[in-house]
């Protein structure tokens, strides 16, 4: 006998097909279908499926969903109906990030759901070819402030998983794993996972408003579930409530690559009807990674703005410490010497959140936190001729650092200055809404050689778990592309650094070496720094599997950027299928491992069609490669 809450979840399936007439619950390809199990005063639960060749592959599995308020709204719910499904499309520009024109299409449906009090919880789920978003929608909240969210991830024991160990800076590696049980019981986002030998997933968050804390997830009961776990939210919320999204990218290992799920699912652009043309990704010359230090010295910071004329780079980052600059001059003088050199420069400063004055911090300090002088400064670097800000060290994933971090957006907005986070959260969509965000660092970058040894052994299979990972969310300031050493050595080959810029998107992308490290290169490295995009019209993951080896094409402007690493010890063929070039003739500059330290390069030029390109590269250990390909007309 039928029990209430499978009646009713059976009525509401059959309202729901006389009314749409078609098959429910499914993305606009019919591939990805989801299916609710609501129980009676339960958590409802949820399964994502996915239809290959005929067959059914379960992918997600959501045991547990809602969210609890301290007033009591949310808890033991029933399903109250199923808005009917609809299609939607969307098309809209980007001025960073892997693809500048975006077409998504998605099926909306809507759970409505009454707790306890009678108050309604609605779960809006968007289904899309590569993926699945969900979140959770309260009206009419009066003063309320958010408790918990029951929302849990089942991912079997044995399934492989990439996921690094929750840190505020994010900061940390991915290692492979194919269990739950760890000491660590935290998590962060992204988090991979391969569902079966072709089938992927990728969960991550995006559409953090003011009100919002960002979330991770933590397994501390049963070890196959993650646990959404909310950072602090200390600030009650009247109105018409609605969560972050939750995203799933679900697919191939290029569909997770190559998504940009995390951008369709957040807000458009709020600064639509104003002139963008300030917003202008490309290379910064940047002096901390060979130094170890700020920009206290202004001869050093000279070198630096010299660099970015010898190599044409755009930019110049001034670091921390400017305020303390001396050697010869100020920071008024340094900028009037970019000035004067053509070179537009970024500037540094601390947050004063997450590592302050009194604990040894650098600064400058405490001059962003209090709007008026954030005002005040904003508009003296507009005198000053800066484009740009890198804030630095904040305070974790708490509502208020959120707040704060959209504060900082809004404020530089008005002022034109584009801006980088440092030492901050990972993308969560905001490059979208916020265009003139143009990268992030939350990720265990190239700075690192500054303050461990552990990244010299790790760095070769760490960069190649990173574009399966951390980078498919958004902008990476990872500080790629350095061939001398830093305080700690690397032993990634020169050509396996000349690829990182190809292969981490970052619209401000900081190349860290010293200068007469750059300028000692053959004078095609010179010229491929030179003249390499931060912005791309199209990415495409051409081969890889995390930790072992990547290649991918980036095209900007009819020419195809080719990148790929091995990140293994052993030497690595890689086989090359040149197809997406297309019909025609191309030319193809490629940048190889040399046979030696003495001779790390080895550099050849070809032409003709893409049938007579190279199919097998050689790839030393920890080795890469890089190749420039544009069309003959």
């Amino acid at each position: 006998m039928m029990n209430k809450s499978k009646f009713v979840l059976w009525l509401c399936s059959c309202l729901f097909l006389l009314s749409c007439g078609e098959l429910p619950y499914s993305s606009p390809d019919g591939e990805l279908r989801l299916v609710c199990e609501a129980g009676d005063g339960q958590s409802p639960s949820f399964k994502v499926y996915k239809v290959i060749k005929g067959d059914t592959l379960e992918v997600m599995h959501l045991p547990m969903t809602g969210v609890w308020m301290e007033n009591g709204i949310g808890r033991n719910l029933h399903l109250n109906g199923v808005a009917c499904g609809f299609n939607r499309s969307e098309t809209y520009t980007m001025q960073t990030g892997k693809r500048n024109n975006i077409h998504c299409e998605f099926n909306e449906y809507t759970y409505t759901f009454k707790d306890s009090l009678n108050h309604e919880l609605r779960m809006v789920f968007r289904l899309y070819n590569d993926g699945v978003a969900f979140r959770y929608e309260i009206p009419q909240l009066d003063n309320a402030l958010i408790q918990d969210e029951l929302t849990t991830y089942r991912i079997p024991e044995g399934q492989k998983r990439w996921v690094q160990s929750y840190d505020p800076s994010y900061e940390r590696f991915y290692p492979e794993s194919v269990t739950g049980e760890s000491e660590n019981k935290h998590w962060a986002y992204p988090a991979l996972f391969q569902v079966s030998d072709e089938m992927w997933m990728l969960i991550s968050e995006a559409g953090i408003e003011k009100y919002h804390s960002a979330s991770s997830l933590k397994n501390e009961g049963n070890v196959t579930d993650y646990k959404v776990a909310l950072g602090e939210n200390k600030k009650p919320f009247s109105g018409n409530w609605y969560s972050p999204w939750r995203v799933a990218i679900i697919g191939s290992l290029a569909d997770v690559v190559e998504s940009t799920l995390i951008t369709d699912v957040s807000p458009e652009s709020r600064l639509n009807g104003h002139c963008l043309e300030w917003i202008q990704p490309g290379a910064v010359s940047w002096i901390y990674w060979a130094y170890n230090h700020g920009s206290n010295d202004y001869q050093i910071v000279k070198k630096y703005i010299d660099m970015a004329v010898e190599l044409s780079l755009p930019y110049v980052l001034i670091d921390a410490e400017w305020d303390e600059m001396g050697n010869g001059g100020t920071i008024e003088d340094a900028l009037a010497y970019a000035r004067e050199c053509g070179v537009k420069p970024l500037i540094w400063y601390n947050s004063s959140t997450g590592w302050i004055k009194e604990w040894g911090a650098p600064g400058p300090h405490e001059r962003l936190n209090d709007p008026t002088k954030r005002e005040k400064e904003f508009a003296w670097l507009n005198e000053m001729g800066v484009v740009g800000v890198k804030i630095d060290f904040f305070a974790g994933d708490t509502q208020e650092t959120m707040e704060y971090c959209i504060d900082l957006l809004e404020s530089a907005a008005k002022y034109r200055l584009m801006v980088n986070f440092h030492g901050a959260t990972i993308p969560r969509g905001w490059q979208r809404t916020y265009p003139h965000l143009m990268t992030v660092e939350g990720v265990y970058g190239a700075e690192w050689y500054n303050n461990r040894p552990i990244l010299t052994t790790r760095a070769a299979k760490h960069n190649s778990t990173l574009p399966f990972t951390r980078n498919v969310i958004g902008p990476m300031d990872y500080t790629p592309c350095t061939f001398s050493d830093s305080q700690h050595p690397h032993i990634t080959t020169h050509a396996h650094e000349l690829a990182l810029p190809v292969l981490y998107e970052s619209a401000l992308q900081h190349l860290a070496d010293r200068p007469e490290s750059y300028l000692a290169q053959p004078e095609e490295v010179k010229d491929f720094l030179s003249e390499l995009p931060t912005a791309w019209d199209d990415t495409r993951l051409l081969a890889g599997y995390p930790g072992q080896s990547v290649v991918m094409a980036r095209c900007k402007e009819g020419t195809w950027y080719i990148g790929g690493l091995n990140g293994t010890e052993e030497t690595y063929v890689q086989t090359m299928d040149w197809s997406f070039l297309g019909e025609g003739n191309y030319s193809m500059l490629l940048f190889e491992d040399g046979n030696s330290k003495e001779e790390p390069w080895k550099i050849v030029q070809v032409e003709g069609k893409f049938d007579n390109f190279v199919k097998n590269l050689n790839l030393q250990p920890r080795g890469g490669f890089v190749a420039v390909v544009k069309p003959i007309n």
